[in-house]
């Protein structure tokens, strides 16, 4: 855990969040500033910066994510008129919180 990091201390329940989603590797809940009517974030337990700071080792991680990206998107009833999923690398790619984790974005079209 680092001390400063937002995420870090959401995971660890230092600030209260409602997980829509845990598992021993990740939670998942929605994004406080959301950008369509479905807007959840999904993160990794244990702190990795940022994709730049990804190693081979964490290839199983990332695919996990991706995957229970795709679970939430079933659980949220977006999964048939579609949705993004999509990580912000850095400040200049749109990174605000150093904490990886991917956005699923959703929800214009619940159809």
């Amino acid at each position: 855990m680092v001390e400063d990091c937002l995420f870090c201390k959401i995971v660890h329940g230092e600030i209260p969040s409602e997980f829509l989603y845990e598992d021993e590797e990740c939670v998942v809940f929605r994004d406080i500033n959301p950008h369509a009517p479905v807007h959840l974030l999904i993160v990794p337990k244990r702190h990795i910066r940022s994709i730049n700071d990804l190693e081979h080792g964490d290839a199983s991680l990332v695919g996990r994510m991706f995957l229970v990206a795709k679970k939430m998107a079933e659980a949220e009833n977006i999964n048939k008129s579609g949705y993004k999923v999509l990580f912000n690398v850095e400040k200049g790619g749109g990174q605000v919180i150093f904490h990886l984790h991917l956005h699923l974005i959703g929800g214009w079209d619940r159809k």
